[in-house]
């Protein structure tokens, strides 16, 4: 196959809602049009059977349809194999009631002693959530309502996929247990029962709501407390909320996997809140208190005299607390100090006054700015010498 694969229902001819007998039936059409033994070789025929026959694999389980259906190629790129991809196998090949369909096209019969197969129920399928909060929402907990659709026991045939007021019979190839076992030359091959798919039963007539899949789509809606002090990368597991089962197997989880949006102010970085204060000049010199928010509300936050840009100051027990430890974390104020603009005259006059009569009082204002001066100094000599 190409890496652009073609829809599964578009090459066997079928609509999407089709029923298995439908799709057995467009199969066996396509198998008797394109199989390399009536086509004597033709490239082309055997790629398009190739495809036929991958679709039928996939559309004629009713857990693997179901994952196409919802996921499109996505969802079954582990399970179609095709004809001469890895992890070639009888079943490949000869599986399901692939066979059944080329004993009519080919001739030939089934044969073989039966041997009882294990349970034919199948658990039901994981999901997976993608739950977007505030955070606000991720650092206090809150409680959501999430909308999903999932694959539920269908209601009408009560997951039987016999039409109401029919009911499945039990095999008579494989005797109920869902699996045979071939005799070919030497080799003793136990496959999955033709007749019955390894269902261990045979649907005569099917439902008309679920069309003999035992399970439909419904929307869900619930509502899962997410508890404070979860982060972006957090998953939540609701056990049992995922698709229900087959024949009784057990039904899947859901996974609500978390994702923080970014805030105007804070960013997170484990339980400490980081943010940036922008102060003045003068304030950064003389020192003094200003109020910040924080996500329980204001708190006031001292200055030290000289404060260099850069510099970080700390409100303790402010930040977001620990789901596991249940302990705070901080909140990281990241000083910076602004230049002003748009000065009048006046101002520019009294800021030069300024600067002067740092000049003239022989101390060192700027010690950052020195040891700059020093560095710098030192590199130019060495690229002299």
């Amino acid at each position: 196959m190409t890496a652009h694969k073609k829809d599964y229902y578009e090459l066997l001819g079928v609509s999407k809602n089709a029923s298995p007998e439908e799709i057995k039936k467009a199969f066996k059409k396509m198998a008797m049009k394109y199989h390399p033994d009536r086509t004597g070789g033709d490239k082309a025929a055997e790629e398009k059977f190739k495809e036929s026959k991958e679709a039928y694999d996939i559309l004629s389980d009713p857990q693997k349809r179901s994952a196409y259906d919802q996921f499109g190629h996505a969802g079954v790129n582990q399970s179609a194999g095709g004809f001469g991809g890895g992890g070639f196998n009888f079943d490949d090949i000869f599986g399901g009631d692939v066979n059944d369909i080329f004993a009519q096209v080919f001739g030939g019969g089934r044969g073989g002693r039966k041997q009882r197969a294990g349970s034919q129920a199948q658990a039901g399928a994981d999901l997976q959530y993608q739950l977007s909060l505030t955070l606000e929402e991720a650092v206090r907990g809150v409680t959501k309502s999430i909308h999903f659709s999932k694959l539920v026991k269908c209601s009408e045939c009560n997951g039987s996929g016999a039409k109401k007021g029919s009911k499945p019979i039990k095999c008579p190839d494989c005797d109920g247990v869902g699996q045979i076992r071939m005799q070919q030359g030497f080799f003793s091959v136990q496959q999955t029962c033709p007749n019955c798919r390894g269902r261990g039963e045979i649907i005569k007539d099917y439902c008309t709501k679920c069309h003999g899949q035992g399970r439909i789509q419904q929307a869900k809606t619930l509502s899962i407390k997410v508890p404070e002090g979860v982060d972006q990368g957090d998953r939540i597991r609701l056990s049992g909320e995922g698709e229900e089962g087959l024949h009784g197997g057990p039904a899947g989880d859901l996974y609500v996997d978390i994702h923080v949006q970014a805030h105007s102010i804070f960013t997170r970085r484990g339980n400490d809140l980081i943010c940036e204060i922008p102060i003045s000049f003068v304030l950064a010199t003389l020192g003094g208190e200003i109020e910040i928010p924080t996500l329980d509300g204001k708190v006031k936050l001292k200055i030290p005299e000289e404060t260099q840009s850069g510099k970080v100051l700390r409100v303790r027990g402010k930040g977001a607390k620990s789901p596991r430890s249940h302990s705070h974390g901080d909140i990281l104020c990241q000083v910076i100090v602004e230049t002003p603009i748009k000065l009048n005259k006046k101002q520019k006059t009294l800021l030069e006054e300024f600067e002067q009569s740092l000049q003239n009082d022989k101390i060192d204002h700027s010690p950052q700015r020195a040891s700059w001066l020093h560095h710098a100094k030192k590199f130019f000599e060495n690229l002299t010498t």
